[in-house]
């Protein structure tokens, strides 16, 4: 009956573990796809910055090419960099609380990870 019980505690760490694993993962990615936008909208706007304000320039919005100029879409870009920033400040934060969740789990539940 106990080797029963260990067992099935073993398969619900097992299962918690993955899950906080998983979710790390996907985290990370999530990090990597904001940080990769930023950085294409700071270059956009690096190249658009020396350029004087009536020249005329190109923009997606929802798949259609419109056309602006670059003291029309700078602004728009600006903001969007910024928020970007910000989504990405707060995923970090949640990937540290998430990391820091999972050892308190590992110190509680006194599991340690095998590497095979």
């Amino acid at each position: 009956m106990t080797q029963e019980i260990s067992s099935k505690k073993q398969q619900d760490l097992q299962l918690q573990y993955t899950t906080f694993k998983n979710n790390l993962q996907q985290l990370a990615q999530k990090i990597g796809d904001v940080e990769q936008e930023a950085e294409e909208h700071k270059l956009v706007l690096e190249t658009l910055d020396p350029l004087p304000g009536d020249r005329k320039c190109f923009r997606m919005v929802n798949g259609i090419l419109v056309e602006r100029t670059v003291k029309d879409v700078i602004p728009a870009l600006q903001t969007n960099s910024d928020g970007l920033k910000k989504v990405l400040d707060e995923l970090v934060k949640q990937y540290k609380k998430q990391q820091d969740d999972m050892e308190k789990w590992k110190k509680k539940n006194n599991v340690q990870v095998v590497q095979q």
